[in-house]
């Protein structure tokens, strides 16, 4: 089966959304497509302890009533089979789609970096654990620390203590200047700011970072260094993610290109290659306010509509300076590099540990000696790692980009002969 659309969306989430919004008057075809079982991505997953803030419901019912807008759920990219055709799969089947432009809004991913313990049972990002509660992770009374750095700790801490967790630390990497000189500026989003007061939590405390995690068959209590001193907190479950790093895999394959770690794009939100949009944190991560503008204005530049896109650039750069007091107040202390001990697992898929991996130049060296991001996750989360600790660029992903059956593989084959 070959689909055919004008325009190819890849992510669902604000970006996503408001790129297939943005677009949808042209009267284009337009097909969305995402992994997740509902539009919404990370920020706005869905889930039987999920609460949807109500900018998210409109925004899904504003697609659902969209007759050109074609929503396809729980479907992955697997392969680039030609110019302009990629070959997807859902739980169901395997097929190709040929558009005219895409719109990649691939999104972000946690950071996290390997300490002493950080495999045991009961220990996940920070994200992950919201994840999980909002699929239905049951924490009521759990002794929890979140660690790490970023809005997205206290996020994380919301949502579980709204589930009865026992909130025991927040653990913020940041100096406290940092995290007080980007409170101060605050104000100048109004909006950002009452989300902050109303999620702060009195066990928050600046210039910690967590040492180790402890426990036999499962975590019973987590080392960390807060401001100057060596504490030791029980505790049954720790969160730990030091940030988000872009999602450019898919982007790189297709030939786009790089600015740092995050997709190259333009003022219209175009990447290098033509015909090809890219906007929300595959970009660079600053909020889902600047992915819903930046997806607008991709959406907008992808039909023609260039005068509707430029007079979204005010509101881009507005959001824009978010991001830089957010990214600058929250950048990571080299400490954190030292955190992994020749013994610490860094690619849990292949149980490599850091000792392994030191004497090497670079990944590819790394790879073919220790079987390093050779595993299930493919290098998406110790090549990220090992990019912020050693400085390694991971290697541009070949197809298939997910796991896919046989079935799907075989169709790829006999487009392939033919």
């Amino acid at each position: 089966m070959n689909q055919t659309t004008d325009l190819l969306i890849i992510g669902a989430g604000p970006a996503g959304m408001a790129a297939a919004l943005a677009a949808a008057g042209s009267g284009a075809r337009i097909v969305l497509l995402d992994d997740n079982p509902s539009p919404g991505g990370q920020i706005w997953r869905d889930g039987p302890q999920a609460n949807l803030p109500p900018a998210a419901r409109r925004l899904r019912a504003r697609l659902q009533a969209c007759a050109n807008v074609h929503c396809h759920a729980g479907t992955r990219v697997i392969a680039e089979v030609g110019d302009k055709t990629l070959l997807l799969e859902d739980a169901e089947r395997g097929w190709q789609i040929t558009y005219e432009r895409l719109v990649l809004c691939t999104g972000a991913r946690e950071l996290l970096l390997p300490f002493p313990g950080w495999t045991l049972p009961g220990v996940t990002g920070a994200g992950g654990l919201q994840a999980l509660i909002k699929a239905g992770l049951p924490v009521r009374g759990e002794r929890l620390v979140i660690a790490g750095s970023g809005p997205l700790l206290l996020a994380s801490a919301a949502t579980a203590r709204h589930q009865g967790a026992q909130l025991v630390r927040i653990a913020e990497q940041a100096k406290r200047s940092a995290v007080a000189g980007f409170a101060a500026r605050l104000p100048r989003w109004p909006g950002k700011c009452l989300q902050a007061v109303a999620l702060f939590d009195r066990h928050y405390r600046t210039d910690s970072h967590v040492l180790q995690a402890y426990g036999h068959d499962r975590l019973e209590g987590v080392r960390l260094l807060q401001q100057g001193k060596t504490i030791e907190l029980a505790c049954d479950r720790l969160a730990c993610g030091f940030g988000l790093t872009p999602n450019t895999q898919l982007g790189q394959a297709l030939g786009c290109e790089l600015a740092g770690n995050a997709l190259a794009v333009d003022a219209w939100q175009a990447t290098s290659r033509p015909e090809h949009y890219a906007a929300g944190e595959c970009t660079g991560f600053g909020g889902s306010e600047l992915a819903l503008v930046e997806g607008s204005i991709a959406g907008h530049a992808a039909v023609g509509d260039t005068a509707a896109a430029q007079a979204l650039w005010t509101r881009r750069r507005y959001w824009q300076g978010f991001a830089t007091t957010l990214n600058k107040a929250f950048a990571l202390d080299d400490r954190l590099k030292s955190l992994a001990q020749a013994d610490t697992l860094v690619c849990r898929c292949e149980d490599v540990p850091f000792g392994e991996l030191t004497g090497h130049r670079n990944w590819r060296e790394a790879k073919l000696a220790s079987r390093c991001g050779m595993g299930a996750c493919q290098g998406r989360v110790c090549g990220a790692a090992l990019e912020h600790l050693l400085g390694w660029t991971p290697p541009v992903p070949r197809p298939p980009f997910s796991p896919a059956r046989i079935e799907t593989l075989l169709d790829l084959g006999a487009s392939s002969s033919d």
